[in-house]
């Protein structure tokens, strides 16, 4: 073996060496909330499990994953208007038929939309060329048709990506992506027609790795939150950092997960720093662009 594979979409930098700029109004740590809506086919398809699926229709997680878009967002959504606190919402392009009234909802709020695929039964990443590129594309005319505009960012549905994904997205039109974990600040990536932004998204503060995978609950999510704010924002003063957290009505959108989800936002806000800019992915995708960083 001669050397590894590589993606050949960045470079190595460490953290500890790169240029040093702020978020707006001289904020060091930009937060902000990744709000998955999401919606599943009946009998088929992929979906994250409760318990152990039976046989098709597998009624129990199906139900169980509905149950964040009639009851689990909607809470959320409460909550974060409690709070005063905006959102990236991840939106599945079928939802405007499966859920009337939802995605309008979190725009009534002002939160951004962002495009999150057709479905999440579904991963792009092992699709040919031209089924993946229609894919977006209809996801991003459903959303665009919805929303008056061109969503201007991706998550994939499953974080799921071919080698070709950031290429077909940035000929798409969009300006970021959020499937890659793999850094505390935006990271520009190469592409066959020019560059993308790569805005991080956790797989560590994200509900879906820590209380389906690794069986955590809701206390421990919410502490890992405050955690992770408390050593960030302190790491902040040496250099600007992105925190995001990754939410699901079908996982903090139950009660007894809420409590703790609004405790560790309220313990974000109650540190009153201006420090802190609390804030959405596509405006950390706008501010970054006016740095003239490579």
């Amino acid at each position: 073996m001669t050397g590894l594979n590589h993606h050949g979409r960045y470079g190595y930098a460490p953290i500890t060496d790169r240029p040093d700029y702020d978020w707006p109004d001289g904020r060091r740590l930009a937060v902000y909330l990744g709000m998955n809506l999401e919606c599943f086919s009946f009998g088929d398809g992929l979906g994250a499990e409760l318990a152990p699926g039976g046989p098709q229709p597998d009624v129990l997680n199906y139900a169980w994953r509905d149950y964040g878009n009639r009851v689990g967002a909607p809470r959320m959504m409460e909550l974060f208007d409690r709070l005063g606190v905006p959102a990236t919402v991840l939106v599945n392009s079928h939802l405007y038929e499966e859920a009337p009234g939802l995605v309008e909802a979190w725009r009534a709020r002002g939160d951004e939309i962002a495009g999150h695929g057709r479905t999440n039964a579904e991963r792009q990443g092992t699709l040919p060329e031209a089924d993946e590129a229609q894919l977006i594309a209809e996801a991003t005319q459903t959303l665009t048709r919805h929303e008056g505009a061109p969503p201007k960012g991706w998550l994939g549905p499953w974080i799921s990506q071919s080698a070709l994904t950031p290429d077909l997205l940035a000929e798409a039109g969009y300006d970021y992506l959020l499937d890659w974990c793999h850094d505390d600040q935006p990271t520009w990536m190469k592409t066959r027609s020019g560059r993308i932004l790569s805005v991080p998204y956790p797989q560590e503060l994200n509900d879906i790795p820590q209380i389906v995978g690794r069986k955590r609950e809701g206390a421990d999510f919410a502490d890992m939150i405050v955690d992770a704010f408390d050593v960030m924002l302190e790491e902040s003063a040496r250099r600007p950092l992105v925190m995001g957290i990754a939410l699901h009505g079908y996982l903090m959108g139950h009660p007894h997960r809420l409590k703790h989800l609004e405790r560790a936002l309220r313990h974000i806000l109650a540190a009153g720093d201006d420090r802190v800019w609390f804030t959405t992915a596509g405006a950390i995708n706008r501010h970054f662009r006016t740095l003239g960083l490579d």
